[in-house]
């Protein structure tokens, strides 16, 4: 079986020419591109993961000092972990007198599961 190649000289292309056509674009904007990131770079620590983990599961709001024992990381550390859920808009709180009771919110994971599907 015979192929047909057409064997042209290689050339050198100028500068700035694209080498081919993209074949796929990215559906993306840059602002939704940024808080998937951000989503993805605050579930990266496996105790972020296992406390939104705890928290999904939980029938209403959890003390933080329920999730302390469950952890084994002192509590500044826990603090630092549940701060960084906080900024990130995947998990709020509520303060009531020392104790503060933490949730996942509703829709912080919409936009990951959206992307993913």
């Amino acid at each position: 079986m015979a192929v047909d190649l057409d064997l042209a000289p290689k050339r050198k292309r100028p500068a700035g020419e694209p080498c081919c056509e993209a074949l796929v674009h990215p559906d993306v904007s840059s602002a939704k591109a940024d808080r998937i990131a951000a989503l993805g770079k605050v579930l990266s620590d496996p105790i972020r993961v296992q406390l939104v983990d705890v928290l999904r599961k939980a029938p209403g709001q959890v003390c933080v000092c329920e999730l302390q024992p469950l952890f084994d990381v002192s509590q500044p550390t826990l603090s630092h972990h549940l701060k960084k859920l906080r900024d990130a808009h995947v998990v709020g709180v509520e303060r009531r007198g020392l104790w503060a009771y933490y949730h996942v919110l509703p829709d912080a994971m919409k936009e990951l599961q959206e992307w993913l599907s």
